[in-house]
């Protein structure tokens, strides 16, 4: 059965204003939104909701957190960008803070994930040429099946993921891609010599939060140490506190050659990621050779630093883990015929829906919707539930209560 979904005369005007004007590259849940504090969003008709996508683990902090938001309104009445043409007295600052707190020599601070992604990847290129001694143009760099590092040219050339490459060829070589969480195929590929790096989540988020086994991340790090491989963690959605640590390499103690960050790297506010890596690797880049305009702008460099401070001072790693633990163990209680599957680490989390009904696990987010918990399906069958770190335990039980409801649209 599928749900019912009545729109309100206003909310039916925002949707076809963006059918009519914008691009179809979205299909976003009918619902829309103006304004979110801490776990909560409110749309236009005053009705309260849990988040529980957090802006893909953007809003770790929670929706507008007060210090941020100061933050963020005292800087950018002040100067909010120079370009890197001109010093600024924040930059500094934050890349002092940021390598301070990550244990890095250096970062190269950017906007999207998918720009340090790209990032990245240029770094390792760099790298492999002028350290390692590969041949110009024939460095390759590992990647995982099910894999999702954004959608720029260079990144779904690696991607398996049909819907995003068909028809967006010609495809960027040079790279090799190996099933996930399988150590064997990792050291079968580090044999080829021109491999330079391998590109890696700590979880897979867009494949359903698909966490590997224990083992996995430190057996790769020793493997690619061993073939003098630099160790590409992304951790633009796994990152800052989501998985009960300050990044999922942590778990088992990986320290990754080169750190993707992103997402709520802001707290939600603005678009702010950053590579860090050691002076051996970062310093293969030289004047000239890779920039960005708004990266490293003072707006956002004030903005990061509250964001990790507020990661910090507010435990919200140590607050992950212990709701991610009520949370899971919450929905393994309701014993429902139709989730088979629970996965996660910290707040990132999802279950597998099972029903004859393809569309089962729209269905149930439709549902959730109507019930005041907003989560969205991935791959199909899956559905992420990851709200803010600031959720508490009262708030936990809610939302389990929320999701047992909603389960009876599937009956």
């Amino acid at each position: 059965m599928q749900t019912t979904i009545n729109l309100s005369e206003k909310s039916q005007y925002y949707l076809e204003l963006e059918e009519k004007y914008g691009a179809h590259n979205y299909h976003p849940l009918p619902v829309v939104l103006e304004r979110g504090e801490g776990v909560y969003v409110w749309d236009i008709d005053g009705k309260k909701y849990y988040d529980f996508l957090s802006g893909y683990s953007a809003i770790n902090q929670g929706h507008c957190h007060p210090k941020i938001v100061q933050s963020f309104i005292e800087q950018s009445q002040k100067l909010t960008l120079t370009s890197r043409a001109f010093y600024n007295n924040n930059l500094g600052d934050y890349e002092k803070f940021i390598t301070k707190f990550f244990a890095y020599d250096k970062v190269l601070p950017m906007n999207t994930g998918v720009e340090a992604v790209e990032t990245a990847i240029k770094l390792c290129r760099k790298w492999a040429y002028e350290v390692k001694g590969i041949k110009e143009g024939k460095a390759k760099i590992i990647v995982c099946e099910g894999n999702f590092h954004g959608r720029t040219s260079t990144v779904i050339s690696f991607s398996s993921d049909e819907k995003a490459r068909k028809n967006f060829g010609p495809y960027m070589p040079g790279f090799v891609m190996i099933p996930y969480n399988d150590v064997n195929a990792l050291a079968a590929a580090l044999d080829d010599k021109e491999v330079a790096g391998f590109l890696v989540e700590p979880i897979q988020g867009e494949a359903g939060v698909f966490v590997p086994d224990k083992g996995y991340l430190s057996k790769a790090k020793l493997l690619c140490e061993e073939a003098n491989v630099l160790f590409i963690g992304d951790e633009i959605q796994t990152g800052l506190a989501r998985t009960g640590k300050m990044l999922a390499c942590d778990h088992e103690d990986v320290r990754p050659d080169i750190l993707i960050l992103g997402k709520a790297l802001s707290g939600g506010m603005m678009p702010v990621s950053a590579v860090l890596a050691d002076d051996d690797v970062m310093l293969t880049i030289k004047p000239g050779e890779h920039g960005s305009t708004y990266g490293g702008n003072p707006l956002a460099c004030k903005v990061a630093i509250t964001s990790l401070q507020v990661l910090k001072d507010e435990k919200m790693a140590e607050n992950a883990k212990a709701m991610g633990e009520l949370f899971r163990t919450g929905l393994k209680n309701l014993n429902s015929k139709h989730i088979t599957i629970i996965r996660g680490k910290g707040l990132l989390n999802a279950i597998v829906i099972k029903h004859p009904n393809k569309e089962a696990a729209l269905d149930l987010c439709l549902e959730l919707k109507e019930n005041g918990l907003l989560a969205k399906p991935t791959q199909g069958d899956k559905i992420r539930f990851a709200p803010p770190l600031v959720i508490t335990k009262n708030q936990v039980a809610e939302c389990i209560e929320i999701i047992r409801k909603s389960l009876n649209v599937l009956d």
